[in-house]
């Protein structure tokens, strides 16, 4: 679904694998900043801005489920929708309704400042998270580098508390599980430095047996073969999201983990012996 963040996507698992509509295979697509909107409570509050200026026919991002961390305890806390029904949205033309239910929300508001949207923080609540996640802070508060740095651990680390969830779920279920990370923020520093900020999510993902895709990876070893920038080599692939290209190039690239999980096999990928024209498995 478009716009969702990593919980989103969890909670729509549970309710979609659990009907007549679930499949044996689930993949759990990990894109961009979707550690972060993990997080929020509404994510329209930051998009609105942009989408906004386009007549506003992309409207999304409306409230939803979401976690956060329970600032005394330091575990996180599931949250539902708060606006639930489609009658319910139209909470969201009260400006004043707005800002009283979206105030508290400190990953919010941690993002828009480092948007520029808002022209502080609030220091205490901001040290109180980073003691609940046991983060040093390194700089001052007013410096976005800072809450950049506690901003990612925050949403990494709800990352991992959703995938021990999906993992517990499929698991349960009797499903394969599939996760496939892609992030052009971590793409860039990969090429450019050689380091990724999400690194803890790899070694968790290895740590616990994950099946994993990582599209950012495919990127580094991709740029080698040529001698561009890396603005020329993005313009190759991309006009913000991918491009027909980068589609492409992405299917072609977990071409192969998907044939190597799937059974039975598709004809094409079964080994030379078996029969070409055979749907058992498929039909029955």
């Amino acid at each position: 679904m478009g716009g969702y963040g990593v919980y989103q996507a969890y909670r729509r698992m549970l309710r979609e694998e659990q009907t007549e509509l679930g499949a044996e295979y689930v993949i759990l697509y990990i894109w961009g900043d979707d550690h972060i909107r993990s997080l929020l409570r509404c994510r329209h509050a930051l998009t609105c801005r942009s989408w906004d200026e386009k007549g506003g026919k992309l409207f999304h991002g409306n409230f939803w489920p979401n976690v956060k961390t329970d600032l005394k305890t330091g575990k996180f806390v599931e949250h539902d929708n708060i606006l639930s029904t489609p009658e319910s949205l139209y909470k969201m033309m009260d400006p004043d309704w707005m800002y009283q239910n979206l105030k508290d929300d400190l990953a919010l508001q941690m993002y828009a400042y480092l948007l520029g949207y808002i022209g502080e923080v609030d220091t205490v609540q901001v040290q109180n998270l980073a003691r609940a996640l046991n983060f040093k802070l390194v700089g001052s508060l007013e410096n976005k580098q800072t809450i950049r740095n506690l901003l990612d651990k925050y949403s990494l680390e709800a990352t991992k508390y959703v995938l021990e969830k999906a993992k517990m779920f499929t698991e349960e279920k009797g499903k394969k599980l599939l996760v496939v990370l892609f992030d052009p923020r971590v793409m860039g520093r990969l090429i450019t430095t050689g380091s990724r900020y999400d690194q803890e999510i790899v070694d968790f993902l290895v740590k616990n047996d994950f099946r994993y895709f990582d599209m950012n990876v495919v990127h580094a070893e991709d740029y080698k073969c040529f001698k561009l920038s890396f603005g020329e080599y993005r313009k190759r692939y991309f006009i913000g999201h991918y491009n027909p290209r980068g589609n492409h190039f992405f299917a072609y690239s977990i071409k192969d983990k998907i044939v190597e999980w799937l059974d039975p096999k598709p004809i094409t990928y079964r080994d030379s012996d078996q029969k070409m024209i055979d749907f058992k498995g498929y039909l029955e």
